[in-house]
């Protein structure tokens, strides 16, 4: 499902990149948790590379990379083509 069949993402105007990438972060989070009992938590971003958390059912489930690599990397990239990378990172 790509964020275009999702709830809308809006950020404020004046928003920074950071700030705008960590409120799309929520929108996929908000899908993740509805549908499928996990989430996914903003870690941090530099420009380059996206870091994220998965939390709830997220945590050991084996298609956890296809979701972090297919699923939020292609969907932060639709917003944020200079992005590099998203990288999962454990507590």
């Amino acid at each position: 499902m790509s964020i275009v069949e999702m709830e809308p993402f809006e950020t404020a105007p004046n928003a920074t990149t950071e700030e705008r990438v960590r409120d799309l972060v929520e929108v996929l989070s908000s899908y993740v948790e509805r549908y499928h009992g996990g989430a996914i938590e903003f870690v941090s971003y530099d420009g380059d590379t996206l870091q994220i958390k998965m939390l709830g059912s997220c945590v050991g489930c084996p298609l956890a990379a296809g979701t972090v690599h297919g699923w939020v990397e292609g969907n932060v990239r639709q917003f944020f083509p200079e992005l590099k990378t998203v990288e999962a990172v454990a507590e």
